[in-house]
């Protein structure tokens, strides 16, 4: 065996359990992430497990498209990428937004390779 297969063996071997552990810390996150594409922009925006859970069931990115249809519109923080109190970089909530269904062509989810900070307490 050439050592060029066994790298590629060994670094699937090794990645292995470090995308089990990145997938299960994004699974517990305390806020979920969107990306809602408009014509003119996009804006990442984010909800709590018991705001999505509010919206009802089924996939999460479903559940805020059906709520958006249904209301016309969605309000919810929108998350933008700067500094956390100790000096790291972070996802972190700037202001409430309203996002219209007449603007909106597309909602993703969206998963920050960045830390994502829960929203102020209201």
């Amino acid at each position: 065996m050439s050592p060029l297969p066994r790298r590629f063996a060994l670094s699937a071997v090794l990645g292995a359990p470090l995308l089990r552990v990145a997938t299960a810390v994004a699974q517990e996150a305390p806020v979920r992430l969107f990306r809602v594409v408009t014509a003119r922009d996009e804006v990442t925006i984010g909800f709590t497990r018991a705001e999505l859970d509010a919206l009802g069931s089924g996939d999460p990115a479903e559940r805020v498209a059906r709520k958006l249809v249904a209301d016309g519109q969605v309000t919810a923080w929108q998350y933008v990428v700067g500094r956390a109190p100790d000096g790291s970089t972070r996802f972190g909530t700037t202001r409430r937004v309203a996002i219209l269904r007449a603007d909106s062509l597309r909602i993703e989810p969206y998963t920050a390779a960045l830390p994502v900070a829960p929203p102020p307490a209201q």
